[in-house]
Formats: C-alpha cells, structure tokens, sequence
C-alpha cells in the first residue's frame, strides 16, 4: 500500500456551482492546514467531519473563498485521514488548489487511486469498488440500481455465498483424500458430484451476458425494410427530434443514423438503416451491407411495412431472413386506406407481435414504446452485471464440471485442483485473490479524483 498522500480535482471540468480538491493520506491534515485558514479566528485545528469556512491561501494572498472538511482516519472513504476542499467551480482556481497541495508535499492521483486505497485498505471489496464506477456511469434508472445493489454487495454476497459452498465440497474432498479408509472414493463421488454440477449451474445461471450488456450499454435497436416505408420517420418521432432526414426520394437514408431514448428507466439505442434493396448504385450498396451488419448486432429488429401498399416480394424475403430473430413488425402510415391486412403477416414471421403505427400521430407509438421497454427490462435480481465478473464465474463454472467430470472417472486429487481453481476464479470477483496487474486493469477504468 502507498503511504504516501495523493490530491486529485474530484469535479468534472469546467464551469459550475462548486469545484472539489481533495486529498487522502498521512499528510493530508498537515497539507490542509498550510492552505486553508478558517475565518474563525483562534480556530487552531478542525474538528473531524464538521464542514468549516474560510479561504484558501497562496502564503499571505487568498486564492478562493471556501468550505473545508477533514475526515480523519478511519471514518473516511479510503480509511486514511481524507480532506476536502469546496471552491468556486472553474478551471483556474481548482487548478490554482491543487498546486498548492502539490507544491506542499501531495502528489496527483491516478485513475481511481482513491477507491483503490478504499479497496487496499478493506473498506469496499473488488466489486464493490467497480459498483463506484458503475453509478457514475449508469445512464439509465434500471443501470443505475444495478450498481447500488452491487455496492450494496449483492455480487459479493452472491459470489461469497457460492464459494462457501465450494469450501464444504472441499473439505469432503479432502475428508476422503485424509481418511480413504472410511471414505471410499465411490462415496465421495455419490454425494459430492451432484453438488458441484448443481453450483456450476447456479453460476452459469447468473451469467445473462445479454442483460449485463443492457445494463452498461442499453437495448440495441435496429429499424429495417423497404425504401421510403417511414424508417426515419418512425426514428424522429420515437426520438421527439428530427435526427434523420426525410424525403418523399427513396433511398435519402444510406448510412447508419442512431439516437437514444430511455423507456421505463432503461436506455434503448435506435438505429436507421438504409433500405434493405438491389441496386446498383455502390454508395447504396454499402449502406444495404451495413443495415444487415446492423441488423445482426441489434438484440430486437424493427420491421417496417408501409400499410398504404400491399406486400412486395422484398417485404417477405426480410420477414424469411428474421426467422429466429427477437423482431416486431410495424405497419406504418396507418393513417392512409391499407393495402393489407395485419393478419397477412402473423403466418410470415410467427410470435413476432404486430403493431399498427403512424410517425405523424405519435399517440399510435405508445405500444411501440411499451414492447421496447419491455425488451429492455432486466430483473433487479441479476447477480452479476459486470463483464469482468462474468468471465469469472464462466470459469469457475467450467472447472467445476471438469472436476465432476475427473471425481467421476475416479481421481480425487485431481479433482480438488480443479476445484482450487474454481475457488480462485471466484476470490478474482470480491479482489479476496487478485493480482496487482487486475487492479491496475480496474482501476485504470476509473475517472481521476475517484
């Protein structure tokens, strides 16, 4: 652990209300009292945790009129001596602070170096600390309650509760290995085997790698069809603004037009894409090709009709090319007398809800908008929502098969390798085993004065 005492800017940049310096470490009291003189006079120390106001001081010249806070050891954010500084928000001044700080013996933090210590020195684990990063990310209200539950330690509560069960399966394992005489390995084999397939699948059963992407990036939306069926239409109107161009031309759209839309708390990335038809023209070929890549990544597709004419070959070739896929089918321009009916496409792409809708009346949208949200939504009980963790426990849940795989062809020890290793894999997602190499892959993840 550094003993040193580290000083970030702890605010983004740029104007606003306030600006915060802070620093944490053995020297972090010393540093502030050089800085910071209380208006209070006589004031000889501040009291811990008790918000104080006066000015910072460059020698004999304030710099800023300010609050200041000292949260002593170990009642702070990183366990070690912790102080604050609330100035006037803008870029000079807190940079005006922190060379101050610096200049009495602090030194710049790195990307997250303040969680680490929280890490280093017990007060959160490893995927709590990642949890601090994840609220300042959340972009929506469903990501956001993902994270306050893993600070809340649901992941570590989980995963904790998953290794103390491996640990009894161990100390079976080892029971037989130290007392084969009254523990044959066909026993051991009998009993322990159906628990660690039962924990391997438990851990797969945790690993929605579709949710967690959900929760960190939002619910992937492609809008396709014909030329001019009322793609980018739909797009601004979902959006509330005119993102796409729109024209009576087919064809206007040919390259990839995206925005953002949150919907019951989740965040939904809707892109338009070009119209899905042969053509010659090289530039439309290439917008065609990367609707279909487009397509392919989305994890619901949006299948536009235009109502007002009656199916083309083309329609029932993209409904064919969707067998098998998460889709909706819209018939657009609902205002105008239809050329067939709904009912004609359920047979076409069976299970896909149809739904009536019209960009020029936006009151039509809202069942557009309720299946959406619905796609989006991810139980609050999800254990696991980070990549790191997921990978993890995909490991671990693999060395548990292999070691029911090797206890049931009769070798004992190797099975209990096996298992270590899923024990290991397990301690990487609470940081109860880590490397330094880990942290400084997570923690590099983190914004400074973090």
């Amino acid at each position: 652990m550094n003993r040193d005492t580290i000083a970030a800017i702890a605010t983004a940049p740029g104007q606003g209300g306030v600006a915060i310096v802070r620093m944490s470490g053995p020297d972090a009291e010393r540093i502030l009292s050089l800085v910071f003189r209380p208006a209070q006079s006589g004031l000889s120390a501040l009291t811990s945790h008790l918000l104080t106001y006066g000015h910072v001081m460059d020698g004999n010249t304030p710099v800023d009129e300010c609050m200041a806070v000292l949260m002593r050891a170990p009642r702070s954010y990183t366990r070690e001596d912790v102080a604050e500084l609330q100035l006037h928000g803008g870029g000079f001044v807190a940079q005006k602070v922190l060379a101050l700080c610096l200049s009495h013996g602090a030194r710049l933090a790195e990307p997250g170096e303040f969680t680490r210590r929280a890490f280093l020195n017990g007060r959160v684990d490893l995927s709590q600390a990642e949890a601090v990063m994840a609220i300042i990310a959340a972009q929506g209200e469903q990501a956001h309650r993902a994270a306050m539950n893993q600070l809340a330690g649901g992941a570590s509560g989980f995963i904790r509760e998953a290794a103390d069960t491996l640990y009894e399966i161990q100390a079976g394992i080892a029971a037989c290995i130290d007392y084969p005489e009254e523990i044959s390995e066909e026993e051991a084999a009998a009993d322990l085997t159906p628990r660690i397939r039962q924990l391997a699948g438990h851990l797969d059963s945790a690993c929605d790698e579709r949710a967690a992407r959900i929760l960190s990036s939002g619910l992937r939306v492609a809008l396709c069809g014909q030329p001019n069926v009322g793609k980018s239409s739909l797009l601004n109107a979902l959006l509330g603004e005119e993102r796409a161009i729109v024209t009576p031309i087919p064809g206007t759209t040919r390259d990839m037009i995206s925005g953002d839309i949150t919907l019951a708390g989740s965040v939904i990335r809707l892109t338009d894409t070009a119209g899905l038809h042969a053509t010659d023209d090289p530039v439309e070929q290439l917008g065609v090709q990367r609707a279909r890549q487009a397509i392919e990544q989305a994890d619901v597709v949006l299948a536009v009709f235009d109502g007002s004419r009656p199916l083309s070959g083309d329609d029932r070739a993209l409904l064919s090319s969707l067998q098998g896929r998460t889709a909706a089918l819209l018939v657009n321009k609902s205002d105008l007398p239809q050329a067939f009916s709904p009912e004609e496409l359920a047979p076409l792409l069976p299970g896909a809800p149809i739904l009536s809708v019209c960009a020029d009346a936006p009151g039509t949208l809202g069942p557009l908008k309720d299946y959406l949200a619905g796609q989006a939504a991810v139980s609050d009980r999800l254990a696991l929502t980070q990549p790191r963790h997921l990978d993890a426990a995909r490991r671990a849940a693999a060395h548990l098969r292999q070691a029911a795989d090797t206890l049931d062809s009769g070798s004992i020890d190797l099975c209990s390798i096996d298992l270590q290793a899923a024990q290991l894999a397990l301690a990487e997602i609470t940081g109860d085993q880590v490397e330094e190499k880990l942290l400084d892959k997570v923690f590099s993840t983190f914004c400074v004065g973090k």
